[in-house]
């Protein structure tokens, strides 16, 4: 099954902070929650309201409306995967921190996977070393798995978990070496890409009584092999097989692009729910190529596992977690099973 819609140039709760949408009070609300993760468009007429007492209903219905969204995901477990735009701007990055916490706040129990490409690239120019890739892979020696490694768990891990401390959650940073959380092994293309791994295995115990103290963990996708050898492993990758390893309800990679495209030309051709079957024929019919591939092998793979969805959501767009997750018509495309 595939559903398109037209593009959404502006939205309430995108524009503005969750707690402060000025939406008019007489939207349509959206579908009760139900298993069914199917989803129907909303469109809401909006207004300009000057009066501070028709503001603040306005903020009360919009947490109104969440609440089937609350009740139904309460207790479940979110798998974020995050990076790209919305790691490189500080409004981003805080919008995304901030909706992470809440999320929390509300009984959610989310695990912030993350890359930090940019980052790394400006610490290997630093230390004299150009940055390369490979087919999008970065070609990873053993002086770039050293600044690979510093970068990710001690830099940008690190930053993370203050950041989310700062905004009144509580996170706990990890990678993959840590308790055996990820085994690695080395890619395929090893003799080309160098130090870059893929996930043989995926040990949760570390993972579990840190969701149920309503922490949040937030993982370097760092990982040694059986001998020790530290490993790059692709941020995607790494968050499908931790979602099916600790039996998530979501997963949600946040990337630069709006999600999938009936035609790739056309940014208004955006689908909102499809299934496996619909993503291989669109991957089949050439619809689906390039860099979006891999995230979405990544999602049908977590499908498989037992992930109940998988959604491919612009990080651009302000509180897309929020709007994903909270309300009926979401921001980016969900997959399945």
């Amino acid at each position: 099954m595939l559903l398109t819609k037209p593009h959404l140039s502006s939205s309430p709760l995108a524009s503005k902070p969750f707690c402060s949408s000025t939406s008019s009070p007489n939207h349509v609300k959206p579908i009760a929650a139900s298993p069914s993760p199917r989803r129907r468009l909303r469109i809401s007429a909006t207004s300009t309201i000057a009066s501070p007492a028709a503001t603040a209903l306005s903020r009360v219905d919009v947490l109104s409306e969440a609440l089937p969204f609350i009740q139904r995901f309460k207790g479940k477990t979110v798998v974020v995967k995050y990076g790209g735009a919305a790691m490189k701007s500080p409004e981003l990055q805080s919008s995304v921190i901030r909706d992470l916490v809440l999320l929390s706040c509300v009984g959610l129990r989310p695990i912030l996977v993350h890359g930090g490409g940019p980052e790394i690239n400006s610490w290997l120019l630093r230390v004299g070393v150009e940055p390369q890739f490979r087919n999008g892979l970065r070609v990873t020696d053993a002086l770039t798995m050293e600044v690979v490694e510093m970068v990710l768990v001690g830099k940008v891990n690190k930053n993370l978990v203050s950041l989310i401390n700062l905004a009144g959650g509580t996170a706990v940073g990890l990678c993959g070496k840590d308790a055996r959380l990820i085994t690695a092994r080395p890619s395929p293309n090893a003799a080309a890409l160098g130090f870059v791994g893929e996930v043989s295995r995926v040990d949760a115990t570390v993972l579990h009584p840190i969701i149920a103290s309503g922490h949040i963990p937030v993982i370097a996708t760092v990982a040694a092999d059986e001998t020790g050898q530290a490993y790059n492993i692709n941020a995607d990758t790494a968050a499908g097989e931790i979602a099916a390893a600790v039996g998530a309800e979501k997963l949600l990679l946040l990337t630069d692009v709006s999600g999938i495209l009936e035609d790739r030309n056309d940014p208004g051709s955006l689908v909102k729910e499809i299934d496996i079957a619909g993503v291989r024929r669109m991957v089949s019919d050439g619809k689906v190529a390039g860099g979006m591939i891999p995230k979405v092998e990544c999602c049908v793979r977590a499908l498989a596992q037992g992930v109940h969805t998988a959604s491919i959501i612009d990080g651009r767009v302000p509180h897309s977690l929020l709007l994903e997750i909270l309300t009926d018509e979401g921001t980016g495309t969900m997959i399945t099973g």
